[in-house]
């Protein structure tokens, strides 16, 4: 027995892990208690690692559709027959006829982080889709917009803040997200402890909102009416209080004139909350010594996210939270570029360029994941009309993570051709002509490149493959690299070629940047001296190296619980990169959007609106197939409150039908009253019932794709996110 350290990947806490081995089979898995950031914290799904690790229904090989089905091939058969379909469609067709879809997964690999830029640059595709448009998109748009950087998320100062004011989030069961922080609700509890106050706004009473001072639940989709609200209250009672920060911001009167409407009074009918509350929990965020607002998915995922991302910032800076300890800051990765002076930057700009069909605006290089049906499936006037024919898949699953699933299976199929990189043969990967399964995660190196630029505490940590790849298998960074190369017509290179290439490009840029490390110095002795056994680890080497911590992959190495970084500190104005230098507090997109926010105040609020939920042994799509995660009392329920079952006649334990514009579902009703009267909940991410798949223990336990009763038509229209949550829907029981 022996035993060996990891970084749980299976969702965004980052949680360090103790593995222990019988030689390569991995048979327990506990907290790391020396772990700099997570001290031995652990979740069911990091205690079920090893289980995830050896699921027998993970593809050990490449699959290739050969005489319409898909069959087991040499990886050399599958780079292969990827370089000889996929250039063709592009030299015919032009670099549109392919489509790149990124899935949630690749955020939890080094390969996830590390390639796809480079993917994307080799096959000079606009058709970029990716999981942002299904969650976070409304945070980074808001975010660009404000600071210049979509990038650039302020996160909550748990652990030092006095009053935390919390939206759509349920962190006892998701473990955070756009907030890194290993043991949320232990974080939460010492706030309370410390005699602080936890607000949170939600229309259940989450596990989350049991632990609060105060739980306010709101009519769904309704977040923007209250956050301006307090906006307003904010300035009709002179609390505004930029304080320091007021040196960096403009825009703040227009903020002022802009929510002159948003009165607490207002917003009450909608929002179905008392404007004495309303005013109240605005004086005490005012007068908390430190605050923070934090707001998640059920404030993202709605008809109005980026407003109410935008309004989440602005709360923190008017009332001087922004940027300081015990508000929200700005974490800084050990891999971020080093910080360059404060001055103007290039700023972020919306809709660049558009969709082909229905003419969506680009944010942040993507369309939405809800347009990619429609741009497989027209055709347009000419051949070389710019029509989705090939399509790459990377650890995504959009047929049950992306509204009317049903339509883009179809669309799917028409494909002229697919690659999927996946370890699953799943409702999506069923349709690939190429399939390259990467190994379990103890076979990968780990390094979190996206979770700790959303970290509560500044750290780094690296941990190597746990155990050794096994014979015929191919490590996921070799995968993508060799994808590259066969999309760019390079197919025979060696695979190190595109680190190489990645290395080259960035020293020749940095070493002309005068706050760069490098200024100055020659490129191939800066190269010469990395680090690193693969090229992967070389990368890496050189972002630690050009980052702001005078680190190296051998430092790290040499700390195998990670380094402490310290807490987070101020960072404006250096991470500015609007065009004015400052913080644009009312960007003119927000402005051109905020009538359609006005025009809610007098929707008259209808019938039964439905919302997700999470649970903390799920992530998405892609937990449903270990025993241990998928066992005991069914989770795909419908919760109904008890008013609302009565009036409709529904009993618990018993089957009704939900229905929207996307269609219908029969699903099993939970009668509770921790969901508000007048809301449902279904959970995201289930219908693991088609033909085709591999993955035996979901499809014992399907559940129902609750994005199946979306059509796709409801999008933010600044971000493009598509509204998963406070929609309209009609609900009947079933014989």
């Amino acid at each position: 027995m022996s035993t060996a350290l990891r970084i749980c990947p299976l969702c965004e806490a980052t949680c360090g892990l103790t593995l222990t081995l019988d030689g390569t089979r991995i048979t327990g898995a506990r907290g790391d208690r020396d772990d700099v950031f997570s001290r031995g914290f652990i979740c069911p799904k990091g205690a079920s690692f090893g289980e995830v690790d050896a699921d027998p229904d993970r593809l050990t090989g490449p699959l290739v559709r050969k005489d319409g089905r898909l069959q087991e091939a040499t990886w050399e058969e599958a780079f292969d027959t990827i370089a000889a379909r996929i250039r063709p469609l592009i030299e015919t067709y032009g670099p549109n006829a392919v489509g790149l879809v990124l899935g949630n997964p690749n955020v939890h690999t080094m390969a996830g982080a590390l390639y796809p830029p480079l993917l994307i640059g080799a096959l000079r595709t606009r058709n970029l889709f990716t999981a942002s448009t299904l969650d976070q998109m409304p945070k980074h748009v808001s975010s660009g917009l404000l600071y210049g950087d979509p990038f650039a998320i302020p996160v909550p100062d748990l652990d030092r803040t006095d009053h935390l004011l919390m939206l759509g989030a349920n962190p006892l069961d998701s473990n955070g997200s756009l907030c890194t922080a290993p043991d949320f609700p232990g974080k939460l509890k010492a706030l309370r402890r410390r005699g602080g106050t936890l607000t949170v706004v939600d229309p259940r009473r989450t596990r989350t909102a049991r632990l609060a001072d105060r739980h306010l639940a709101i009519r769904p989709g309704t977040d923007a009416l209250f956050l301006a609200a307090l906006v307003h209250t904010l300035f009709a009672e002179d609390l505004a209080a930029p304080g320091p920060l007021a040196d960096h911001v403009q825009g703040i009167e227009d903020v002022r004139e802009a929510v002159r409407e948003f009165t607490p009074e207002a917003v009450a009918a909608a929002c179905d909350l008392d404007a004495a509350t309303v005013r109240t929990v605005a004086r005490e965020l005012a007068a908390a010594p430190t605050a923070a607002v934090y707001g998640r998915m059920g404030s993202s995922t709605v008809a109005y996210g980026t407003l109410a991302n935008w309004l989440v910032d602005v709360l923190n800076v008017l009332t001087g939270n922004l940027d300081r300890p015990g508000g929200a800051l700005f974490p800084l990765s050990a891999t971020a570029p080093a910080p360059r002076p404060a001055g103007p930057g290039k700023g972020f700009a919306l809709g660049r360029w558009t969709s082909r069909v229905s003419g969506h605006p680009e944010a942040k290089g993507e369309f939405p994941m809800a347009a990619l049906a429609e741009e497989i499936e027209t055709a347009g006037a000419t051949e070389d009309d710019g029509r989705i024919r090939a399509v790459i898949t990377l650890a995504a699953n959009p047929v049950l993570s992306a509204p009317d699933g049903l339509r883009l299976d179809r669309a799917l199929g028409t494909l002229d051709f697919m690659v999927s990189v996946d370890p699953y043969l799943n409702e999506t990967t069923r349709h690939a002509d190429v399939l390259l399964p990467p190994p379990p995660p103890s076979r990968s190196a780990h390094f979190d490149f996206a979770f700790n630029g959303f970290a509560v505490r500044n750290q780094v940590r690296f941990t190597p493959a746990a155990v050794p790849l096994e014979e015929g298998r191919m490590d996921e960074c070799e995968i993508h690299a060799r994808l590259i190369l066969a999309v760019s017509g390079m197919r025979g290179a060696p695979p190190s070629a595109v680190d190489e290439l990645a290395i080259e490009t960035t020293l020749a840029k940095a070493v002309t940047q005068p706050h760069s490390p490098v200024h100055g110095a020659d490129p191939e002795a800066v190269a010469a001296g990395l680090s690193g056994t693969t090229g992967p680890e070389r990368r890496l080497d050189l972002m630690l190296r050009l980052g702001p911590y005078d680190l190296t992959l051998d430092d790290l190495r040499r700390a195998p619980h990670g380094i402490d970084l310290g807490p987070l500190k101020p960072r404006l104005p250096g991470l500015l990169k609007t065009r004015s230098g400052r913080v644009e507090l009312l960007p003119a997109p927000i402005a051109a959007d905020l009538p359609r926010l006005r025009a809610a105040l007098d929707a008259e609020p209808g019938g039964l609106v439905l919302v997700g939920r999470r649970h903390l042994r799920s992530n998405n799509s892609w937990m449903h197939n270990a025993p241990s995660l998928n066992s005991g009392s069914n989770r795909c329920t419908l919760q109904v409150h008890p008013a609302d079952a009565d009036r409709l006649g529904l009993a618990d334990g018993k089957p009704a039908r939900i229905a929207a514009e996307g269609g219908s579902l029969d699903v099993e009703v939970e009668i509770t009253d921790a969901v508000r009267s007048g809301v449902v909940s279904l959970p995201h991410g289930w219908g693991h019932d088609r033909d085709g798949t591999r993955l035996a223990v979901a499809a014992a336990r399907p559940g129902v794709n609750v994005n199946q009763l979306l059509d796709g038509s409801r999008l933010d229209p600044l971000s493009g996110t598509a509204v998963l949550n406070g929609f309209p829907v009609e609900l009947a029981p079933l014989p």
